[in-house]
């Protein structure tokens, strides 16, 4: 039953690594527009910070335009301050009625940060992965001391290195896929 445990245990520590990593490059701007861009950016909303989806519709036209409709007049001016305010590198445009982002062609140069950026963001999340086999061996070898088998615990570990090899092969494919995505004209 123990070896079970561990298993568990690293299984929903990887899980978490790959969901970390694909929210983590769902921040990270590819030439496509997406709400997902708008989330880190906060709004003051009555004397308390709101993401901007909480004060206005958000739509996307156009693989190159997001649209934001704020519900109510008084925040245009509060979104358009966030968004300058931002990280994000673009200019909003105002016509009274709607918020326009236009997402810039990104240059070579850039692509190549945002691809680098992601295989950071990539390999914090192996680097997640590696500490949750580490931690479920390290278990299992003190389980030994309270009288585990030793095959048991052989069979523990090659089980933890499948969970290790799978999670590592899914992240590989969430990286490619983002840097195909960032790389395509």
């Amino acid at each position: 039953m123990e070896v079970k445990e561990y298993l568990d245990n690293a299984q929903e520590s990887m899980e978490l690594a790959v969901e970390y990593l694909d929210d983590a490059l769902a921040h990270i701007r590819a030439g496509k527009a997406s709400p997902k861009l708008l989330d880190a950016i906060r709004v003051d909303y009555y004397g308390s910070k709101a993401p901007i989806s909480n004060v206005a519709n958000i739509s996307v036209p156009d693989a190159r335009t997001i649209t934001i409709t704020p519900w109510e007049k008084s925040m245009f001016k509060e979104i358009e301050k966030a968004i300058i305010n931002s990280e994000l590198g673009i200019t909003p445009e105002n016509n009274g009625e709607v918020i326009r982002l236009s997402i810039p062609p990104l240059t070579e140069e850039r692509r190549k940060q945002l691809v680098k950026q992601s295989k950071a963001e990539a390999e914090n999340a192996k680097v997640s992965i590696r500490n949750a086999r580490r931690d479920a061996i390290e278990g299992l070898k003190k389980e030994i001391k309270k009288g585990m088998s030793e095959d048991v615990e052989k069979d523990g570990e090659a089980e933890v290195q499948k969970l290790h090899d799978k999670y590592m092969k899914k992240i590989d494919e969430v990286f490619a896929a983002k840097e195909k995505e960032i790389l395509t004209v």
